[in-house]
């Protein structure tokens, strides 16, 4: 059975969808049903935009988000590193000194929130693999952005690899062979394309075929 959603995530939700542009999903292969995991480009600040708000199966996907940004503590620390403002600017005094303040403010109230997977990168990462396995129990899917950011408005097109854990981990756990859909968001155009899964196998260990999967998904992530 689906999560429930909190009303106040509804409600912004629905906010963003009447004042965003309508996407238009595009299945390379029509979705089976089984749990899966869809792998997208991040688009900059719209990707998550996008797949939370406009995305098919918005209504059962899970969100991973990097848990600094749900803390009023961290997220300072977490907007200066990540790019929020073009290095060097006229304006990088001023935003250094309030932008990192006022996402404190606003951030941590809506991402605790939504129904999703804190991300953490240190020793509770085991908590970031058991709330992804609850979800998958209960039948939703997971939304996972693996490109690193590169600086401003850009990622690397190399991806993190350390998300893939969650495969061997759920075929232990639920006997499920877990399908990962590389997702290609082109806003612009108001796209969401869902290419051809890759699918994990069980007979083989993870080592052996980490390479292949992430290769598919970064072939995937390309217009």
């Amino acid at each position: 059975m689906a999560t429930q959603m909190k009303t106040s995530y509804r409600m912004l939700r629905g906010f963003l969808k009447a004042v965003t542009p309508n996407m238009q999903t595009v299945w390379e292969e029509p979705f089976d049903g089984q749990p899966a995991v869809f792998c997208p480009n991040h688009a900059g600040v719209w990707g998550p935009v996008d797949m939370c708000v406009h995305f098919d199966l918005r209504q059962t996907s899970r969100p991973w988000f990097n848990a600094a940004v749900a803390d009023p503590k961290q997220v300072p620390a977490y907007v200066r590193q990540d790019y929020w403002w073009e290095p060097g600017c006229k304006l990088e005094p001023l935003y250094n000194a309030t932008l990192p303040y006022l996402a404190a403010c606003i951030l941590p109230p809506i991402l605790n929130t939504v129904p999703g997977v804190p991300v953490h990168h240190d020793m509770q990462v085991i908590k970031t693999f058991r709330k992804s396995i609850e979800y998958l129990k209960d039948g939703d899917n997971l939304i996972i952005f693996p490109q690193q950011p590169s600086g401003y408005k850009s990622h690397y097109m190399e991806i993190n690899k350390g998300f893939l854990q969650i495969a061997p981990m759920a075929w232990r756990t639920l006997k499920l062979p877990l399908k990962f859909y590389p997702v290609y968001i082109d806003h612009a155009n108001h796209m969401i394309y869902v290419r051809k899964p890759v699918q994990f196998d069980p007979e083989r260990k993870l080592a052996d075929q980490q390479d292949e999967l992430l290769d598919a998904l970064a072939h995937g992530l390309l217009p």
